[in-house]
């Protein structure tokens, strides 16, 4: 070789040009405390995250990444899970669900009973024209798993996933009447429910308190909940009373998971009436006794002191057979209505009256109404109203359900503080809000329950930090590691290597919800950044506008 030759080698091999590291993680996270779900103590740790996955947990000083995420004094958990979301239709209004991303939830479990399929030509006729009406545009879908679909098509931040509803199924078999199934009632009920498990349900949800769930008996809701069984289905329930038969609505949840061979789940386990405490005492008995014989039983629950329903629980169920209109209709008749407000005062042996449960009207508050001539009355008590009117507590009720047109939205004062605390230390407790989420109107009054903004980060602020009712690492758990071994998810609610990348940064010192009942619209604060997938939804305490959620769905049939 010439020398010139070799000198060009030797320059070229004394001076090389810089090499871009080899990137070993699209996403790291360092300087955290890691919370994995386990329930094990937080550890000073770092998160490597490759595309939509966990690919490393532990010190990775020295690896490179294309992005570093700095989480020093800040705790890192996986994303929570939300047992009991009520945002269906608010994520097909917007996809971005503010209210529980701030908050550091990653899956909504969807479908209390009503799910937004499978649906009946009546039922799809009803749906698709409320949809119009709410401004989510011209929609058509049949079964859950479609709507579902859709909203992914529409774009939403956070994960979704759902139950089938007892209550569809038994409202596309035999309507809203008070009968008892046939055979072939409960044949055909079974197979929509074998579809929607096969179009990825993850159980049968019920709402016995309310017209026509409350007409099915435990023998058909066994039957769903049995057919449900070959996917390892959870049967879980909003009981028939929470008050005074809280405890033979329990039994129930426990005889339907134990002879249909599924899991079992109270929604948000709680007893209503001050009267009615030692109930809760015999109902958490009773689960964990059963829990103890191996029967796959738990609850979720919210840590508020009021519930949030429709005026539709104060009424006896005979009047609502055969759907709103029908009720509302008879509610008109002079002679129905009498015998409606005396079984409101004084119920038969064998029922209850939330009226009653609830101790006094004035425990009673209009969340949300219809008719814009009953505005006004957003905030105020029944005690009140009926003050105002002049009329009985019964019968103002009554003559609001008529002029609303609806069931309103309306909270009960009725858990007592007391009871709400000692659900909130049960170990095998989990959490959902029941609420929707949305985005936060400014000084906007009522139309709201502080939980659709706060459950979660009053759970890991009031309930934690300032009442240490449950430690930081069993809060953590019980929001995303429990939940996920109750729906039987296999790669999500751990931050674990092979999981996806569902993961929340937030500071323990500051996390607190700021919503209230007269200003129920105000985000909570405290959580700084949230993933979905691997992708960053939240930044700063701010939303990225990023939509990266998926339709979640059950394992599939077991072998």
């Amino acid at each position: 070789m010439k020398l010139a030759s070799l000198l060009f080698v030797a320059t070229l091999t004394a001076s090389p040009v810089a090499a871009k590291p080899v990137q070993d993680f699209d996403l790291l996270i360092v300087h955290g405390r890691v919370f994995d779900g386990t329930g094990a103590s937080g550890r000073a740790a770092d998160v490597g995250v490759r595309g939509d996955r966990i690919v490393a947990v532990g010190h990775l000083a020295g690896r490179h990444a294309r992005r570093v995420v700095d989480a020093h004094g800040l705790a890192v958990a996986p994303g929570f899970i939300n047992m009991l979301s009520q945002a269906g239709e608010d994520l097909m209004l917007d996809g971005l669900s503010q209210a529980d991303i701030r908050q550091g939830v990653t899956l909504e479990m969807l479908g209390e009973g009503m799910t937004a399929g499978p649906l009946s030509p009546t039922l799809k006729d009803f749906m698709h024209a409320r949809m119009a009406r709410l401004g989510a545009g011209d929609l058509t879908w049949t079964t859950q798993a479609d709507y579902m679909r859709l909203l992914i098509a529409h774009g939403v931040s956070p994960n979704i996933a759902s139950f089938v509803g007892a209550t569809n199924v038994r409202r596309v078999v035999i309507g809203d009447g008070d009968r008892k199934a046939t055979e072939a009632d409960i044949k055909a009920m079974q197979e929509l429910v074998r579809q929607a498990m096969d179009d990825g349900a993850f159980g049968v949800s019920s709402a016995l308190a309310y017209a026509p769930a409350a007409y099915a008996d435990t023998a058909e809701l066994t039957a769903l909940a049995k057919a449900s069984a070959p996917w390892d289905g959870l049967y879980i329930s909003h009981l028939r009373d929470e008050g005074d038969a809280l405890p033979a609505g329990v039994d129930e949840l426990i005889r339907i998971a134990r002879d249909a061979g599924v899991k079992g789940e109270v929604y948000h386990f709680k007893v209503t009436g001050v009267q009615n405490a030692p109930k809760l005492e015999q109902a958490i008995a009773a689960l964990a006794a059963a829990r103890r014989l191996g029967v796959r039983v738990g609850a979720d629950a919210y840590p508020y002191t009021a519930t949030a329903t429709g005026l539709d629980v104060t009424m006896p169920l005979w009047v609502q057979a055969g759907g709103q209109q029908a009720w509302i209709d008879r509610l008109k008749d002079p002679s129905t209505r009498a015998k409606v407000a005396e079984e409101m005062r004084h119920p038969p042996p064998g029922t209850t009256s939330r009226l009653q449960a609830v101790g006094s009207p004035a425990n009673i508050r209009i969340l949300g109404v219809r008719n814009p001539a009953l505005k006004p009355l957003v905030g105020q008590s029944v005690a009140q109203i009926a003050k105002a009117r002049g009329t009985p507590p019964e019968e103002t009720i009554i003559d609001l359900v008529v002029e609303d047109n609806s069931r309103l939205q309306v909270a009960y004062f009725s858990i007592p503080e007391d009871g709400m605390r000692r659900v909130m230390r049960l170990p095998w407790v989990s959490f959902g809000s029941d609420g929707g989420s949305t985005a936060a109107p400014s000084k906007t009054p009522g139309a709201a329950h502080p939980r659709e903004f706060g459950t979660f980060a009053r759970v890991l602020g009031h309930e934690v930090r300032d009442e240490k009712l449950i430690d930081l690492p069993q809060a953590v758990h019980r929001l995303s590691g429990l939940p996920a071994a109750n729906l039987g998810l296999k790669d999500r609610g751990l931050l674990k290597a092979g999981y996806f990348a569902d993961i929340v940064v937030f500071d323990p010192d500051a996390v607190a919800d700021r919503a209230t009942y007269d200003q129920p619209f105000q985000y909570s604060v405290g959580v700084r950044d949230v993933f979905v997938n691997g992708v960053q939804v939240l930044a700063g305490g701010e939303h990225t506008g990023a939509k990266p959620g998926r339709f979640i769905r059950n394992g599939g049939r077991k072998p």
